[in-house]
């Protein structure tokens, strides 16, 4: 009974590391859904001239740094799907295995995130004190609205 109480969490947690994964490897995803979405906040902010400026400076560098990243990291992350099919297709569960390949790749999308996040720090720094107060004011109202639709749909 263990074991397949085992292989059941497995069979769960493979599909969403494999679902995060694809969704931040996808550039025209959903995962970058909320990049643009905070591209919207920014227009909301009255810029100076320069700070647009600054602002496409770093957008353009993170696009670059992203598709080189992407396609570097491409042909492992088929890798590491194909090793989890074959993990979970094979006759004995190796649970340790697929525990050290499911690490390896949170850890991968960990640090792509903290990658997104220092990108995202870069763009905050642009901002004035005024600017980044009305930036965490419409943030916080963007959030009450999707928390409503979510309400909305869950009811």
């Amino acid at each position: 009974m263990k074991i397949f109480k085992k292989t059941m969490m497995m069979a769960i947690a493979v599909p969403m590391v494999l679902g995060s994964m694809s969704v931040m490897a996808a550039p025209n995803s959903h995962g970058m859904k909320g990049h643009h979405g905070e591209l919207g906040l920014f227009k909301q902010l009255e810029l100076t001239d320069t700070q647009k400026a600054e602002m496409k400076t770093l957008r353009e560098k993170d696009r670059e740094a992203m598709k080189a990243e992407r396609q570097a990291n491409r042909s492992e992350m088929q890798a590491d799907h194909k090793a989890l099919d074959k993990l979970v297709l094979a006759d004995n569960f190796d649970e340790q295995a697929v525990s050290q390949l499911v690490d390896r790749m949170s850890e991968k999308q960990a640090e792509h995130r903290v990658e997104r996040l220092k990108q995202r720090h870069q763009m905050l720094n642009i901002l004035t004190p005024e600017q980044k107060a009305k930036y965490v004011e419409l943030k916080q109202q963007h959030a009450e609205k999707r928390f409503m639709k979510l309400e909305k749909k869950t009811h």
